[in-house]
């Protein structure tokens, strides 16, 4: 999952949500002794839920639909956006409260702990707020757009991320209907990942 899903799982609290997004960016074991306890479980949450998600029947199908093009390595990635377009194209499928408000609070947590983010989240979180990068993902067009910025940030073979593009296009009913089977599950997990 991507950045949407994860702050969506953690929306119990501000610190779970802070957490959630700096997963990605707080990296083994001593990293995860600079935060608070609330914030360094939900990183490690954070990173259960990516094994589960690596792991999931569906997920593993889904991957598999990127192998006749050889870039079954990358299609993680393009997933993880992709189900984030998902969760934010049918927000209120899951959710009573708009997108907007959801969103604005995640930019809000982000920017109120800038100064302790680490460098790359430091950096990127005034763009992510100014772009609106959460909520943009409900329009399609824009998965396609942050594939296509997480490419240029790969130290090499971008093009082959770039490349899954087209897989994407063509097998998108059996991605869809992969997110359809796991998301509910992931729902159940990750909820019991919190008891």
């Amino acid at each position: 999952m991507n950045y949407l899903a994860h702050a969506w799982l953690a929306r119990h609290s501000d610190d779970a949500i802070l957490g959630a997004i700096l997963g990605d960016f707080v990296f083994g074991q001593s990293g995860l002794q600079d935060w608070p306890s609330p914030i360094r479980a939900e990183i490690v949450r954070h990173r259960r839920i990516d094994q589960y998600t690596d792991a999931h029947p569906a997920v593993v199908a889904a991957r598999g639909l990127f192998d006749d093009a050889g870039l079954r390595r990358y299609a993680g990635i393009v997933l993880d956006v992709y189900f984030d377009h998902r969760l934010a194209r049918e927000w209120l499928r899951w959710n009573n409260a708009p997108l907007e408000e959801f969103t604005a609070r995640v930019y809000r947590v982000l920017l109120a702990h800038r100064d302790v983010l680490p460098p790359r989240l430091h950096a990127i979180a005034p763009r992510m707020a100014a772009h609106d990068w959460l909520g943009s993902y409900a329009q399609r067009g824009n998965v396609d757009h942050a594939v296509r910025g997480i490419a240029t940030r790969l130290s090499r073979n971008g093009d082959k991320l770039v490349a899954c593009l087209d897989v994407l296009r063509v097998e998108e009913t059996a991605i869809d209907a992969a997110f359809e089977t796991f998301f509910p599950d992931l729902l159940d997990a990750a909820a019991a990942m919190r008891d």
